[in-house]
C-alpha cells in the first residue's frame, strides 16, 4: 500500500506531465495529515508553473485535515470525498470551491 509521500509525489509527478491541467490556476494549498505516516504537505498553483512537496505554505487558500489513512484511502479511490467530509473524515479550512478543485487536479 502507498504512503503519503509516496501518492503526494505521485501528484506531483501527474501535474508535471501535463501541466496545462493548471493552466490559468493559481491558488495554495495545504494538506494536513494526521497520525502514522501523516505530515503537512502542501500544493501551489500559479498560472501553469506549480510546487508540490512537504512543508506548510504561507497563506494557503484552502487546508485540507485528514488522517494519513484516509488520505491513503481517498486518494486511491477506496473513500469517496463527499462521504469523508460528511462524515468528519475530512475537514476543509478556508476556500470551499478551491477544495471542490482538489478532485479534478489531482485526478
Amino acid at each position: 500500500m502507498a504512503n503519503v509521500a509516496e501518492i503526494i509525489e505521485g501528484i506531483r509527478a501527474k501535474i508535471t506531465a501535463n501541466p496545462a491541467k493548471i493552466a490559468g490556476i493559481r491558488t495554495k494549498f495545504q494538506f494536513e495529515v494526521t497520525g502514522e505516516g501523516g505530515g503537512t504537505y502542501h500544493a501551489v498553483f500559479d498560472n501553469g508553473a506549480h510546487d508540490i512537496g512537504e512543508g506548510a505554505v504561507e497563506n494557503p487558500a484552502c487546508t485540507v485535515i485528514i488522517a494519513a489513512n484516509d488520505f491513503v484511502n481517498l486518494a486511491t479511490g477506496k473513500l469517496n470525498p463527499t462521504a469523508a467530509f460528511m462524515s468528519g473524515k475530512l475537514k476543509i479550512k478556508g476556500d470551499m470551491a478551491q477544495a471542490m478543485r482538489l478532485q479534478s487536479l489531482f485526478s
